[in-house]
């Protein structure tokens, strides 16, 4: 079927003439210009329903069922309205019989496709296929309207001449020679014939394909055509194609400019074959329909989103990793985000690396280019707000856009977002943060403690009791909201009370010496107490510089001296490491009462270097049995609801037994190399080789708790952003002041009042 290149308003010219053409007829073959309403002017109302529901206004191409049956009941209702069966002879009853069963067969066929257009079984499928295929041709505007013509022609005009020559020259106008169609395209030939040079712009010839989809076109030295023109070519064995200019690829003995194939519309086929009539095969020609009809522009990918058109897909893609080649650089920086289709799937794609390539274009002449490289995201599911894996990878030459947009929105669950766009990453589960543990890497002063202090106040919002370990004091400050400093204050001085007790005391049993047992057994109590009886404080903050105590290292020995024995043996005071093994072994003793799949302790090690240290950085052999005690309690906790966040600039200096446990990774600048190397295990050798240019505020993301099943770059949260988006979604758990009765105070823990042992039964 011809496609009708007509506009609507050229179509409404030819009706007009057409229904002036009848009202002529009608003046000639009964002498008045007005049509009659009975038997002798059914032919002109049937003209008319013909020129106005088919040719022009409703159905110029195809017949829908439901057009069908429109128009035989406008017919049945037509032939009903005139027929005369008692005063008519034989001829007349056969003709009007005849008519009236070809319109119910149409009827009964459009009914019927319709009623079984949505029947899942294959014979009614037939069905309603062969009801279709009646319906379409049998009650096409024109045969239907032909039968009630040719039934008024023979019944009512068979006796008049002049009537049936008038008549039957109308109907041949109106349903054979159609000489609308036939005036317009005389009418466009003699214009392309007169003025074909207004309408052609060679672009160039063709010179060779790069399969698939590049056509590269040789030009002529004076002739230029810009990024984004829209072309035309054909060669000698294939079909007219639309394409899309890119750019200038290198110099043979002409410039050489290189074209995208693009997926067109037959429609826009059509229109460009005009342009190829005096055209030579092999050519290339500008091409602006698709410029002056923005509505179809709209529907092709490669036009609508030319702005964010910047490079082609590459050779060396793979399933994870996308090559492109770069043909537009503006606003392109790591982290930024592309989409490419696989299958017609549009995916997101996170750029990580870049560099210059060379490339031989014709007979040793070079071709320069920057090529891009970045990793699979993902397809985003808007409604679930995060990205989904996709399976494949795009074709070589597709086309790869920039995704921008509007600035990011957090919600309650964001943690960051991917650079300049409002794809927000998720946290998918802060229990799962806690329990397959957290670590958050980078050097100094580039947000890694203040990304810490979010993921508390959001285990905080869980009722998650968090205990940190901080040798900075930045955590009470900053989580004043929801830190009793007056509650913590009278705790810590028990705890130190009972560190200054007994610290120079010795023991025949090593384990018993100095002010370590009274110091264990404080501690022990304290967290009992924080974990299980308190229902009003979520965060207990310990700083291990702060609490003293010496322990006893060796069985102690006698020496003589003036003739007097005495026993003696060294007293060691207890380093920051030990103390964290301390409070983390207490930990794991006061969860063990339950398994538990959900998180309901937190341990945060900030400045985790200096709290459990590798072997090779631990300052004694202390440090390393203490370190090992911590990792093992750490190992333990899982099953139990326990887990740690790690948070450390060295990397390196940390024990590696709980950095391999850490699920989530939070990676940020950093510029060790052993760091970037254990790094590469968790989030790959692309994201860590880029560690030492991130950005502050910036990190890699990757781990069980991410709404991103690969490892991301993204913009972490700034801090108010956060606060006011979170504490407004979210009821936070908040402490009231404890005042503490005197008659309820523990009493002082004093060399003759020691701790009794049944304090700590619990």
């Amino acid at each position: 079927m011809a496609i009708e290149k007509r506009k609507q308003s050229t179509r409404l010219i030819f009706l007009a003439l057409y229904i002036i053409l009848l009202f002529v007829v009608n003046k000639f073959a009964f002498g008045t210009w007005t049509p009659e309403s009975g038997e002798k002017g059914l032919w002109f109302y049937t003209a008319a329903a013909s020129i106005l529901l088919g040719n022009f206004l409703v159905t110029p191409f195809f017949t829908k069922p439901v057009d069908a049956l429109s128009y035989s009941v406008m017919a049945g209702m037509g032939v009903y309205l005139v027929n005369s069966t008692e005063n008519w002879n034989s001829t007349d009853l056969i003709v009007f019989w005849v008519t009236t069963s070809f319109i119910i067969l149409v009827l009964l066929s459009a009914l019927l496709a319709i009623a079984t257009k949505d029947s899942e079984k294959e014979n009614w499928k037939k069905i309603s296929a062969s009801s279709m295929v009646i319906s379409n041709n049998l009650g096409n505007h024109r045969v239907i309207f032909s039968s009630v013509f040719l039934f008024a022609l023979i019944v009512f005009h068979r006796q008049s001449p002049k009537e049936m020559f008038l008549l039957s020259i109308t109907w041949a106008l109106l349903v054979v020679i159609e000489p609308d169609k036939h005036l317009w395209n005389l009418i466009v030939r003699i214009k392309d014939i007169w003025s074909p040079k207004e309408k052609v712009s060679t672009i160039g010839r063709i010179s060779a394909y790069q399969t698939p989809r590049i056509i590269l076109l040789r030009q002529n030295e004076d002739t230029h055509t810009s990024f984004g023109t829209t072309i035309a070519f054909k060669d000698s064995h294939a079909a007219i194609k639309i394409g899309l200019v890119l750019n200038y690829v290198g110099r043979d003995e002409t410039l050489l400019l290189r074209a995208l194939e693009i997926d067109a519309k037959n429609e826009i086929i059509e229109k460009a074959s005009v342009l190829f009539k005096y055209q030579s095969a092999n050519t290339a020609v500008q091409f602006d329909y698709l410029d002056l009809n923005p509505d179809l522009k709209s529907e092709i990918p490669e036009f609508k989103k030319l702005n964010e058109l910047i490079g082609i897909t590459d050779q060396g893609t793979s399933i994870e990793k996308l090559e492109f080649e770069i043909i537009n650089e503006s606003e392109l920086s790591e982290g930024r985000l592309v989409e490419v289709e696989i299958n017609g799937i549009p995916v997101i794609y996170q750029i990580i690396d870049g560099l210059t390539k060379e490339e031989i274009v014709s007979q040793k002449n070079k071709y320069g280019y920057a090529r891009g490289t970045a990793l699979k995201i993902g397809q985003w599911n808007s409604q679930e707000k995060k990205f989904e894996q996709t399976p494949w990878m795009p074709n070589i030459n597709t086309p790869v856009f920039l995704k921008s947009s509007e600035a990011s929105v957090p919600d309650e669950f964001t943690v960051g977002h991917f650079p300049k766009t409002n794809y927000n990453v998720r946290i998918n589960s802060v229990s799962e943060l806690v329990t397959h543990n957290t670590a958050i890497l980078g050097i100094l002063g580039i947000g890694k403690s203040m990304l810490s202090i979010e993921l508390v106040e959001r285990m905080i919002a869980e009722n998650i009791k968090v205990i940190c370990i901080d040798l900075t004091d930045q955590y009470a400050q900053e989580l004043s909201e929801f830190h009793d400093s007056d509650w913590s204050a009278e705790c810590l001085k028990k705890i130190q009370d009972a560190g200054n007790v007994h610290s120079d005391i010795i023991e025949n049993n090593p384990s018993e010496g100095g002010s370590l047992p009274l110091l264990t057994d404080a501690l022990e109590k304290d967290i009992h107490e924080f974990i299980h009886n308190d229902d009003q404080h979520n965060l207990k903050i310990y700083n291990p510089t702060a609490l003293t105590g010496t322990k006893q290292v060796t069985e102690p020995k006698s020496y003589n001296e003036g003739g007097q024995w005495h026993r003696t043996a060294p007293l060691w005071e207890l380093s920051p490491v030990e103390i964290t093994a301390m409070i983390t072994e207490s930990t794991l003793k006061f969860v063990q009462d339950k398994m538990s799949s959900e998180a309901r302790v937190c341990l945060v090690f900030e400045e985790a270097h200096s709290l459990v240290p590798e072997w090779s950085s631990a300052a004694n052999e202390g440090d390393k049995t203490a370190t090992n005690r911590t990792a093992r309690a750490i190992l333990q906790g899982r099953k139990y609801g326990l887990g740690c966040l790690l948070i450390t600039q060295r990397t390196a200096n940390v024990t590696k037994t709980i950095l391999n446990q850490c699920n989530s990774v939070f990676a940020m600048r950093t510029f060790d190399d052993t760091g970037k190397a254990f790094l590469a295990n968790y989030i790959g050798a692309d994201y860590s080789a880029k560690l030492s240019s991130l950005q502050a505020r910036h990190a890699v993301y990757y781990g069980k708790s991410s709404s991103c099943e690969n490892p991301v770059l993204l913009r972490l949260n700034d801090r108010d952003d956060f606060t006011n988006v979170f504490r407004e979604q979210r009821e936070l758990p908040n402490f009231e002041k404890v005042v503490v009765k005197e008659e309820s105070a523990q009493a002082e823990i004093t060399p003759e009042n020691p701790a009794e042992e049944d304090d700590l039964s619990f």
